[in-house]
């Protein structure tokens, strides 16, 4: 079996004119995916690494980001600028971009612009809402509160919302490619960041990860429960791990989704893994197959 991972998109050119963080992780995607890469930003400012916000605030993220992505300098608004850029769109299959729609028309990277000059081009563009809302200003965690995953004043831990749309972007890329093959044309795919953490949401919709809910803390195999020296993240979801915990605990050996989510099952889970340390927890896992995480 062979380890190393498929290059779908070699031989395909992708050039990049997003900044911050949702389109330079998606062409992080796309150079492992084996595209050749460029990123097209403005000149650094006198005194600074990059003209990319996260080359300034964040250089690892930013070294993370870029590694394996030809990194090109252009003012976009000058006549040079515009001759380097329209340089490379030329032999590009798939442009990204980051900017509002408005700005891109003012750029002359209008969708019709750019279909007109380059039919076999492809448009990925990353706006903030979709569609009428593209152009309001907003941040991933204003996408998140949003959606109703923002929760009590704690930050979330991650950016869910750029994560996830830059994942939906370089899916985008692989999509247009696709249809290319078939009408032999380029094509526009907006991808919205209030989009992807709608979709990220729907486990939440569907009532899976609301306290009802048995991967939101009803089933007592699924939970984030104290124990002696720490927590322990407890997934014991399906019967047979369910079993396992119950017994473990000093329980009938019962998988039954009804037992679980009873309040006495609750307690005697937590009474028992109360008394453990993690490194007991550990071998637990190990020797009875039960999945868990330990925590400090």
């Amino acid at each position: 079996m062979t380890t190393a991972l498929p290059q779908p998109l070699r031989n395909t050119r992708v050039l990049s004119l997003a900044l911050n963080l949702p389109g330079p992780a998606a062409l992080m995607r796309c150079a492992r995916l084996g595209a050749d890469c460029t990123k097209l930003e403005p000149p650094p400012p006198l005194g600074y690494p990059s003209a990319d916000p996260m080359g300034i605030y964040s250089p690892v993220a930013y070294a993370t980001l870029h590694s394996g992505v030809r990194v090109l300098h252009a003012h976009l608004k000058t006549p040079e600028g515009q001759a380097a850029l329209h340089e490379e769109l030329a032999r590009t299959d798939v442009l990204i971009t980051s900017f509002r729609p408005s700005a891109l028309t003012k750029l002359g990277l209008g969708w019709e612009a750019l279909q007109a000059q380059y039919p076999r081009l492809s448009l990925v563009r990353i706006v903030g809402a979709a569609a009428e809302r593209a152009e309001e200003p907003g941040h991933d965690l204003t996408y998140l509160a949003d959606a109703g995953l923002v929760t009590g004043t704690e930050m979330p831990p991650t950016l869910y919302a750029d994560m996830g749309g830059a994942l939906m972007a370089s899916e985008a890329v692989l999509q247009a490619l696709l249809e290319r093959g078939h009408t032999g044309g380029g094509v526009c795919i907006e991808v919205a960041l209030a989009d992807a953490a709608a979709w990220l949401a729907q486990p939440r919709d569907w009532g899976l990860t609301t306290p009802e809910g048995d991967v939101g803390g009803n089933h007592a195999g699924y939970r984030i429960y104290p124990c002696a020296d720490g927590r322990v993240a407890v997934a014991a979801l399906e019967p047979h791990f369910a079993a396992s915990l119950c017994a473990a605990a000093g329980l009938p050996a019962s998988g039954d989704p009804q037992v679980l989510r009873a309040r006495p099952t609750h307690e005697a889970v937590a009474g028992f893994l109360r008394t453990q340390t993690r490194a007991q927890l550990d071998g637990l896992a190990k020797a009875q197959d039960i999945p868990l995480h330990t925590l400090a």
